[in-house]
Protein backbone atom coordinates (compact mmCIF):
# COMPACT_ATOMS: atom_id res chain seq x y z
CA UNK A 1 0.00 0.00 0.00
CA UNK A 2 1.30 3.45 -0.84
CA UNK A 3 0.05 6.34 0.43
CA UNK A 4 -0.45 9.53 -1.59
CA UNK A 5 2.54 11.25 1.21
CA UNK A 6 4.56 8.59 -0.28
CA UNK A 7 3.90 8.53 -3.64
CA UNK A 8 4.31 12.28 -3.82
CA UNK A 9 7.63 11.80 -1.69
CA UNK A 10 8.74 9.41 -4.79
CA UNK A 11 7.97 11.49 -7.09
CA UNK A 12 10.02 14.35 -5.69
CA UNK A 13 12.84 12.06 -5.46
CA UNK A 14 12.85 10.99 -9.06
CA UNK A 15 11.88 7.28 -8.04
CA UNK A 16 8.51 7.02 -9.92
CA UNK A 17 6.02 8.56 -12.80
CA UNK A 18 2.49 9.43 -12.04
CA UNK A 19 1.50 7.23 -14.52
CA UNK A 20 1.74 4.44 -12.41
CA UNK A 21 -0.12 5.31 -9.24
CA UNK A 22 -2.69 6.43 -11.61
CA UNK A 23 -2.86 3.54 -13.69
CA UNK A 24 -2.92 1.12 -10.65
CA UNK A 25 -6.11 3.24 -9.79
CA UNK A 26 -7.63 2.47 -13.48
CA UNK A 27 -6.89 -1.18 -13.70
CA UNK A 28 -8.38 -1.39 -9.93
CA UNK A 29 -11.43 0.58 -10.88
CA UNK A 30 -12.05 -2.11 -13.76
CA UNK A 31 -11.43 -4.94 -12.25
CA UNK A 32 -14.41 -7.25 -12.42
CA UNK A 33 -14.03 -8.89 -9.23
CA UNK A 34 -13.77 -5.47 -7.41
CA UNK A 35 -16.24 -2.68 -6.13
CA UNK A 36 -15.40 -0.19 -8.84
CA UNK A 37 -18.54 0.05 -10.54
CA UNK A 38 -20.81 0.35 -6.57
CA UNK A 39 -17.77 2.90 -5.83
CA UNK A 40 -17.60 5.01 -8.89
CA UNK A 41 -20.75 6.64 -10.58
CA UNK A 42 -18.15 8.39 -13.33
CA UNK A 43 -14.82 7.19 -14.45
CA UNK A 44 -12.89 10.16 -15.96
CA UNK A 45 -11.18 7.93 -19.37
CA UNK A 46 -8.61 11.12 -19.90
CA UNK A 47 -7.39 10.40 -16.48
CA UNK A 48 -4.11 8.29 -17.80
CA UNK A 49 -3.54 11.02 -20.39
CA UNK A 50 -3.74 13.36 -17.75
CA UNK A 51 -0.96 11.62 -16.01
CA UNK A 52 1.40 11.22 -18.66
CA UNK A 53 1.40 15.01 -19.14
CA UNK A 54 2.35 15.32 -15.46
CA UNK A 55 5.13 12.95 -15.86
CA UNK A 56 6.40 15.28 -18.43
CA UNK A 57 6.27 17.71 -16.25
CA UNK A 58 7.89 16.39 -13.59
CA UNK A 59 10.60 15.27 -16.23
CA UNK A 60 11.37 18.50 -16.95
CA UNK A 61 11.10 19.69 -13.44
CA UNK A 62 7.77 22.13 -13.85
CA UNK A 63 5.43 20.22 -11.39
CA UNK A 64 2.69 21.98 -10.50
CA UNK A 65 2.46 20.94 -6.94
CA UNK A 66 3.71 17.81 -4.90
CA UNK A 67 0.65 15.49 -6.03
CA UNK A 68 0.84 16.84 -9.80
CA UNK A 69 -0.43 13.54 -11.67
CA UNK A 70 -1.31 11.61 -8.94
CA UNK A 71 -5.08 10.06 -8.67
CA UNK A 72 -7.85 11.61 -6.33
CA UNK A 73 -11.33 10.75 -6.36
CA UNK A 74 -14.21 13.13 -5.38
CA UNK A 75 -17.50 13.14 -4.12
CA UNK A 76 -20.32 13.23 -6.11
CA UNK A 77 -21.46 16.21 -5.27
CA UNK A 78 -18.81 18.55 -6.27
CA UNK A 79 -19.96 20.27 -9.84
CA UNK A 80 -17.82 19.67 -13.00
CA UNK A 81 -18.51 21.93 -16.03
CA UNK A 82 -20.45 19.78 -18.42
CA UNK A 83 -21.81 17.54 -16.00
CA UNK A 84 -24.82 16.88 -14.07
CA UNK A 85 -24.23 16.65 -10.11
CA UNK A 86 -26.31 13.54 -9.36
CA UNK A 87 -25.50 13.42 -5.63
CA UNK A 88 -26.16 9.83 -5.76
CA UNK A 89 -29.27 10.29 -6.77
CA UNK A 90 -31.11 9.56 -9.38
CA UNK A 91 -33.69 12.76 -8.87
CA UNK A 92 -31.15 14.87 -10.92
CA UNK A 93 -30.01 12.66 -13.51
CA UNK A 94 -32.36 14.79 -16.05
CA UNK A 95 -31.25 18.37 -14.31
CA UNK A 96 -28.79 21.07 -16.16
CA UNK A 97 -25.02 19.88 -16.64
CA UNK A 98 -23.27 22.17 -14.79
CA UNK A 99 -21.91 25.74 -15.91
CA UNK A 100 -18.64 25.68 -14.22
CA UNK A 101 -16.17 23.64 -11.77
CA UNK A 102 -16.58 23.87 -7.91
CA UNK A 103 -13.69 25.85 -6.52
CA UNK A 104 -12.34 22.58 -5.08
CA UNK A 105 -12.40 21.12 -8.35
CA UNK A 106 -10.25 23.97 -9.85
CA UNK A 107 -8.04 23.87 -7.32
CA UNK A 108 -7.10 19.85 -7.89
CA UNK A 109 -7.20 21.06 -11.47
CA UNK A 110 -4.59 23.42 -11.15
CA UNK A 111 -2.49 21.61 -8.86
CA UNK A 112 -2.45 18.78 -11.69
CA UNK A 113 -3.81 16.41 -9.79
CA UNK A 114 -5.34 13.33 -11.44
CA UNK A 115 -9.49 13.16 -10.96
CA UNK A 116 -10.51 9.41 -11.77
CA UNK A 117 -14.08 9.79 -11.18
CA UNK A 118 -16.95 10.32 -8.51
CA UNK A 119 -17.38 8.44 -6.03
CA UNK A 120 -20.76 7.10 -4.83
CA UNK A 121 -22.69 7.96 -1.77
CA UNK A 122 -25.41 8.33 0.15
CA UNK A 123 -28.57 9.78 -1.73
CA UNK A 124 -27.85 13.74 -0.97
CA UNK A 125 -25.52 12.86 2.06
CA UNK A 126 -28.07 12.87 3.92
CA UNK A 127 -27.17 9.49 5.86
CA UNK A 128 -23.77 7.87 7.94
CA UNK A 129 -24.97 4.24 6.57
CA UNK A 130 -23.54 5.01 3.30
CA UNK A 131 -26.43 2.92 1.73
CA UNK A 132 -27.58 3.97 -1.98
CA UNK A 133 -30.31 2.08 -3.66
CA UNK A 134 -29.93 3.38 -7.04
CA UNK A 135 -25.96 3.15 -8.01
CA UNK A 136 -25.86 0.02 -5.17
CA UNK A 137 -23.73 0.06 -2.36
CA UNK A 138 -19.73 -0.10 -1.89
CA UNK A 139 -18.95 -3.52 0.21
CA UNK A 140 -16.82 -2.32 3.27
CA UNK A 141 -13.09 -3.69 3.18
CA UNK A 142 -13.33 -5.70 6.14
CA UNK A 143 -14.95 -9.03 5.38
CA UNK A 144 -16.20 -8.15 2.16
CA UNK A 145 -18.10 -11.31 2.15
CA UNK A 146 -20.59 -10.30 4.46
CA UNK A 147 -21.15 -7.49 2.61
CA UNK A 148 -20.62 -4.88 5.56
CA UNK A 149 -21.82 -1.09 4.95
CA UNK A 150 -19.04 1.24 4.62
CA UNK A 151 -20.35 4.36 6.30
CA UNK A 152 -21.45 7.41 4.71
CA UNK A 153 -22.14 9.44 3.37
CA UNK A 154 -18.88 9.64 1.26
CA UNK A 155 -19.09 6.00 1.10
CA UNK A 156 -17.21 5.88 -2.25
CA UNK A 157 -14.59 7.85 -1.21
CA UNK A 158 -13.43 5.36 1.64
CA UNK A 159 -13.48 2.39 -0.06
CA UNK A 160 -11.67 3.44 -3.08
CA UNK A 161 -8.99 4.94 -1.04
CA UNK A 162 -8.88 1.31 0.49
CA UNK A 163 -9.11 -0.75 -2.63
CA UNK A 164 -6.75 1.38 -4.18
CA UNK A 165 -8.91 3.23 -6.63
CA UNK A 166 -7.00 6.55 -5.71
CA UNK A 167 -4.61 7.82 -3.03
CA UNK A 168 -7.02 9.82 -1.93
CA UNK A 169 -10.24 10.94 -1.73
CA UNK A 170 -12.29 14.49 -1.43
CA UNK A 171 -15.66 13.80 0.50
CA UNK A 172 -17.89 16.06 2.51
CA UNK A 173 -18.85 16.02 6.03
CA UNK A 174 -22.09 17.41 7.55
CA UNK A 175 -22.47 15.13 10.32
CA UNK A 176 -19.60 13.19 10.15
CA UNK A 177 -19.79 12.03 6.33
CA UNK A 178 -16.03 11.83 6.35
CA UNK A 179 -15.30 10.51 9.54
CA UNK A 180 -17.38 7.39 9.81
CA UNK A 181 -16.80 5.66 6.56
CA UNK A 182 -12.86 6.31 7.48
CA UNK A 183 -13.79 4.57 10.88
CA UNK A 184 -15.20 2.07 9.28
CA UNK A 185 -12.92 1.49 6.46
CA UNK A 186 -9.68 1.67 8.79
CA UNK A 187 -8.60 4.54 7.34
CA UNK A 188 -7.82 8.98 8.27
CA UNK A 189 -10.57 11.05 7.50
CA UNK A 190 -10.11 14.47 7.91
CA UNK A 191 -12.83 17.23 8.41
CA UNK A 192 -11.07 21.16 8.86
CA UNK A 193 -12.86 24.33 9.83
CA UNK A 194 -15.44 24.60 7.53
CA UNK A 195 -14.54 27.82 6.52
CA UNK A 196 -11.12 26.92 5.81
CA UNK A 197 -12.44 25.27 2.06
CA UNK A 198 -14.45 27.31 -0.68
CA UNK A 199 -17.54 25.37 -1.00
CA UNK A 200 -19.19 27.56 -4.57
CA UNK A 201 -20.15 24.61 -6.85
CA UNK A 202 -20.69 21.80 -3.78
CA UNK A 203 -24.36 20.47 -3.52
CA UNK A 204 -25.55 21.28 -0.18
CA UNK A 205 -27.25 19.09 2.26
CA UNK A 206 -26.90 21.62 5.68
CA UNK A 207 -25.09 24.97 4.52
CA UNK A 208 -24.98 25.87 8.25
CA UNK A 209 -22.93 22.30 9.11
CA UNK A 210 -21.56 21.47 5.48
CA UNK A 211 -17.70 21.02 5.20
CA UNK A 212 -15.33 19.63 2.62
CA UNK A 213 -12.58 17.08 4.30
CA UNK A 214 -10.46 14.80 2.82
CA UNK A 215 -9.90 10.41 3.74
CA UNK A 216 -7.11 9.10 2.95
CA UNK A 217 -4.20 6.29 4.28
CA UNK A 218 -2.67 8.78 7.23
CA UNK A 219 -2.74 12.20 8.59
CA UNK A 220 0.17 13.25 6.50
CA UNK A 221 -1.64 12.43 3.18
CA UNK A 222 -5.00 14.01 4.75
CA UNK A 223 -2.58 16.83 4.87
CA UNK A 224 -1.07 17.28 1.76
CA UNK A 225 -4.41 16.84 -0.10
CA UNK A 226 -6.04 19.85 2.23
CA UNK A 227 -3.19 21.70 1.61
CA UNK A 228 -4.24 21.75 -2.12
CA UNK A 229 -8.03 22.18 -1.68
CA UNK A 230 -7.60 24.82 0.94
CA UNK A 231 -7.62 28.83 1.28
CA UNK A 232 -4.05 28.47 3.27
CA UNK A 233 -2.53 25.69 3.66
CA UNK A 234 -1.30 24.71 7.08
CA UNK A 235 1.76 23.87 8.61
CA UNK A 236 2.32 21.11 10.97
CA UNK A 237 5.10 20.26 13.22
CA UNK A 238 6.43 17.52 15.43
CA UNK A 239 4.60 17.64 18.98
CA UNK A 240 5.90 15.48 22.26
CA UNK A 241 2.79 13.35 23.74
CA UNK A 242 3.98 14.06 26.88
CA UNK A 243 3.11 17.89 26.77
CA UNK A 244 -0.27 16.63 25.59
CA UNK A 245 -3.54 17.53 27.88
CA UNK A 246 -6.55 15.95 26.09
CA UNK A 247 -9.99 15.69 27.02
CA UNK A 248 -12.77 12.68 26.56
CA UNK A 249 -16.67 14.01 27.83
CA UNK A 250 -18.30 11.83 30.23
CA UNK A 251 -21.99 12.54 28.62
CA UNK A 252 -23.40 10.78 25.64
CA UNK A 253 -20.56 9.83 23.41
CA UNK A 254 -18.97 6.95 25.36
CA UNK A 255 -22.79 5.27 26.02
CA UNK A 256 -23.21 1.76 24.01
CA UNK A 257 -20.14 1.23 22.45
CA UNK A 258 -20.07 -2.60 21.18
CA UNK A 259 -16.94 -4.51 22.41
CA UNK A 260 -15.12 -4.15 19.05
CA UNK A 261 -14.75 -0.35 19.94
CA UNK A 262 -14.51 -0.45 23.60
CA UNK A 263 -11.65 -2.82 23.45
CA UNK A 264 -9.70 -0.39 20.55
CA UNK A 265 -10.58 2.16 22.50
CA UNK A 266 -9.42 1.61 25.93
CA UNK A 267 -5.76 0.36 24.44
CA UNK A 268 -5.58 3.29 22.72
CA UNK A 269 -6.14 5.42 25.90
CA UNK A 270 -3.27 3.16 27.77
CA UNK A 271 -1.21 4.08 24.84
CA UNK A 272 -1.37 7.09 24.94
CA UNK A 273 -0.83 7.17 28.37
CA UNK A 274 2.20 5.21 28.45
CA UNK A 275 3.49 7.85 26.36
CA UNK A 276 2.63 10.34 28.81
CA UNK A 277 -0.86 12.19 27.58
CA UNK A 278 -2.58 13.92 30.13
CA UNK A 279 -6.35 12.88 29.88
CA UNK A 280 -8.55 14.43 31.67
CA UNK A 281 -12.26 12.74 32.43
CA UNK A 282 -15.14 15.81 32.00
CA UNK A 283 -18.78 15.35 32.19
CA UNK A 284 -19.35 18.19 29.34
CA UNK A 285 -23.01 17.94 30.16
CA UNK A 286 -23.89 20.47 27.43
CA UNK A 287 -23.45 17.32 25.10
CA UNK A 288 -27.07 16.18 26.61
CA UNK A 289 -28.72 19.10 25.07
CA UNK A 290 -28.50 18.15 21.36
CA UNK A 291 -30.95 15.19 21.40
CA UNK A 292 -33.66 18.12 22.72
CA UNK A 293 -31.89 20.80 20.06
CA UNK A 294 -32.45 17.93 17.62
CA UNK A 295 -35.58 16.24 18.63
CA UNK A 296 -37.70 17.76 15.84
CA UNK A 297 -34.65 17.33 12.70
CA UNK A 298 -32.49 19.91 13.84
CA UNK A 299 -30.92 22.82 11.77
CA UNK A 300 -30.06 19.72 8.95
CA UNK A 301 -33.85 18.95 8.18
CA UNK A 302 -34.65 22.71 8.18
CA UNK A 303 -31.95 23.66 5.69
CA UNK A 304 -32.30 20.80 3.46
CA UNK A 305 -35.71 20.99 3.09
CA UNK A 306 -34.68 24.78 1.84
CA UNK A 307 -33.26 23.11 -0.96
CA UNK A 308 -35.48 19.62 -1.66
CA UNK A 309 -38.49 21.00 -0.46
CA UNK A 310 -40.09 21.34 -4.73
CA UNK A 311 -38.87 17.71 -5.45
CA UNK A 312 -39.65 16.38 -2.25
CA UNK A 313 -43.37 17.37 -2.89
CA UNK A 314 -43.27 16.86 -6.84
CA UNK A 315 -41.10 13.74 -7.01
CA UNK A 316 -41.12 12.21 -3.81
CA UNK A 317 -41.01 8.45 -5.79
CA UNK A 318 -37.74 9.23 -7.28
CA UNK A 319 -35.89 9.53 -3.72
CA UNK A 320 -34.93 6.82 -1.07
CA UNK A 321 -37.24 6.45 1.30
CA UNK A 322 -34.99 6.51 4.60
CA UNK A 323 -33.84 9.66 3.18
CA UNK A 324 -36.87 12.06 1.97
CA UNK A 325 -38.06 10.81 5.75
CA UNK A 326 -35.35 13.00 7.22
CA UNK A 327 -35.93 15.52 4.63
CA UNK A 328 -39.58 15.83 5.54
CA UNK A 329 -38.88 16.47 8.93
CA UNK A 330 -37.84 19.89 7.47
CA UNK A 331 -40.90 20.92 6.69
CA UNK A 332 -42.58 20.80 10.24
CA UNK A 333 -40.35 23.65 11.21
CA UNK A 334 -41.51 27.14 10.20
CA UNK A 335 -38.87 30.02 10.21
CA UNK A 336 -39.66 31.04 14.07
CA UNK A 337 -38.63 27.43 15.05
CA UNK A 338 -35.20 28.54 12.44
CA UNK A 339 -34.46 31.22 14.54
CA UNK A 340 -34.88 29.41 17.95
CA UNK A 341 -31.98 26.55 16.58
CA UNK A 342 -29.69 29.11 15.47
CA UNK A 343 -30.05 30.75 18.75
CA UNK A 344 -29.60 27.55 20.56
CA UNK A 345 -26.80 26.82 18.30
CA UNK A 346 -25.11 29.93 19.08
CA UNK A 347 -25.37 29.64 23.22
CA UNK A 348 -24.27 26.13 23.16
CA UNK A 349 -21.38 26.41 21.13
CA UNK A 350 -19.89 29.44 22.95
CA UNK A 351 -20.41 27.06 26.15
CA UNK A 352 -18.91 24.37 24.99
CA UNK A 353 -15.76 26.37 23.42
CA UNK A 354 -15.23 27.50 26.56
CA UNK A 355 -15.46 24.12 29.00
CA UNK A 356 -13.02 22.81 26.23
CA UNK A 357 -10.43 25.90 25.68
CA UNK A 358 -7.92 24.79 29.01
CA UNK A 359 -7.43 21.36 26.42
CA UNK A 360 -5.47 20.51 23.22
CA UNK A 361 -7.34 18.29 22.11
CA UNK A 362 -11.07 16.48 22.56
CA UNK A 363 -10.88 12.88 22.54
CA UNK A 364 -13.68 10.21 21.56
CA UNK A 365 -14.55 6.96 19.59
CA UNK A 366 -15.60 7.91 16.35
CA UNK A 367 -18.32 5.55 16.36
CA UNK A 368 -19.78 3.54 19.01
CA UNK A 369 -19.98 0.37 16.46
CA UNK A 370 -18.12 -2.32 13.91
CA UNK A 371 -19.68 -1.97 10.23
CA UNK A 372 -23.17 -3.57 10.54
CA UNK A 373 -24.08 -5.79 7.56
CA UNK A 374 -26.30 -4.68 5.07
CA UNK A 375 -28.78 -7.33 5.68
CA UNK A 376 -29.19 -6.16 9.34
CA UNK A 377 -30.34 -2.69 7.93
CA UNK A 378 -33.13 -4.20 6.07
CA UNK A 379 -35.24 -3.88 9.07
CA UNK A 380 -36.42 0.19 8.80
CA UNK A 381 -36.32 0.75 12.54
CA UNK A 382 -32.99 -0.86 12.84
CA UNK A 383 -31.27 1.35 10.47
CA UNK A 384 -32.95 4.43 12.10
CA UNK A 385 -30.96 3.04 14.79
CA UNK A 386 -27.87 2.34 13.59
CA UNK A 387 -28.02 5.77 11.65
CA UNK A 388 -28.70 8.16 14.56
CA UNK A 389 -25.89 5.90 16.54
CA UNK A 390 -23.28 6.77 13.51
CA UNK A 391 -23.79 10.36 13.33
CA UNK A 392 -23.92 10.76 16.92
CA UNK A 393 -20.63 11.50 18.10
CA UNK A 394 -19.14 12.81 14.68
CA UNK A 395 -22.05 15.63 14.50
CA UNK A 396 -21.32 17.25 17.65
CA UNK A 397 -17.95 18.91 16.27
CA UNK A 398 -20.16 20.05 13.09
CA UNK A 399 -22.35 22.00 15.67
CA UNK A 400 -19.35 23.16 17.27
CA UNK A 401 -18.32 24.27 14.18
CA UNK A 402 -14.74 22.48 14.61
CA UNK A 403 -12.24 20.49 13.20
CA UNK A 404 -11.12 17.04 13.55
CA UNK A 405 -10.25 14.07 12.20
CA UNK A 406 -10.60 10.10 12.72
CA UNK A 407 -7.11 7.78 13.23
CA UNK A 408 -7.44 4.23 12.91
CA UNK A 409 -6.84 2.81 16.37
CA UNK A 410 -7.57 -1.46 15.76
CA UNK A 411 -5.69 -3.97 15.97
CA UNK A 412 -4.29 -6.10 12.88
CA UNK A 413 -7.03 -7.80 11.39
CA UNK A 414 -9.05 -7.07 13.36
CA UNK A 415 -12.51 -4.95 12.98
CA UNK A 416 -11.70 -1.14 11.72
CA UNK A 417 -12.77 1.02 14.52
CA UNK A 418 -11.46 5.25 14.99
CA UNK A 419 -10.50 7.02 17.75
CA UNK A 420 -11.18 10.44 17.10
CA UNK A 421 -9.48 13.85 17.87
CA UNK A 422 -11.32 17.22 17.66
CA UNK A 423 -10.68 20.81 18.36
CA UNK A 424 -12.50 24.35 18.37
CA UNK A 425 -12.90 26.16 15.15
CA UNK A 426 -9.40 27.39 13.60
CA UNK A 427 -7.08 24.91 15.47
CA UNK A 428 -6.79 22.46 11.96
CA UNK A 429 -2.77 23.22 12.07
CA UNK A 430 -2.22 21.71 16.05
CA UNK A 431 -5.19 19.39 15.67
CA UNK A 432 -3.29 18.03 12.68
CA UNK A 433 -0.04 18.01 14.54
CA UNK A 434 -1.42 16.44 17.92
CA UNK A 435 -3.02 13.80 15.42
CA UNK A 436 0.46 13.07 13.40
CA UNK A 437 1.97 12.08 17.17
CA UNK A 438 -0.90 10.14 17.88
CA UNK A 439 -0.45 8.09 14.81
CA UNK A 440 2.91 7.10 15.48
CA UNK A 441 2.91 6.21 18.82
CA UNK A 442 -0.91 3.71 17.75
CA UNK A 443 1.22 1.97 14.59
CA UNK A 444 4.29 1.47 17.09
CA UNK A 445 1.67 -0.54 19.31
CA UNK A 446 -0.12 -2.49 17.08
Amino acid sequence: MTTLWQASQQLLAGQISPETPTQDALRAIAAESGEGKRVYTKVYTAAAQQAAQAGARWQQQQPRSAIDGLPISIKDLFDVAGEVTTAGSRLLSSASPATANASMVDRLQQAGAVIVGKTNMSEFAFTGLGVNPHYGTPANPWQRAQQRIPGGSSSGAAVAVSDGMCLAAVGTDTGGSVRIPAALCGLTGFKPSASRIDQRGTLPLAASLDSIGVIAHDVRSCWLLDSVIADRPLTIDERNLSEAHFVIPQTRVLAGLDEHVSAAWLHALDVLRAQGVKITELPLQELAELDSINARGGITAWEAWQWHQHYAQSQPEAYDPQVLTRINRGSLLNEEDAAELYQLRADWKQRVEQAVAPFDGILMPTVPLIAPTLTELDDPARYMQVNLLMLRNTSVINMLDGCSISLPCHQPGAAPVGLMLSSTHGNDAALLSWAAAIETTLKRSS
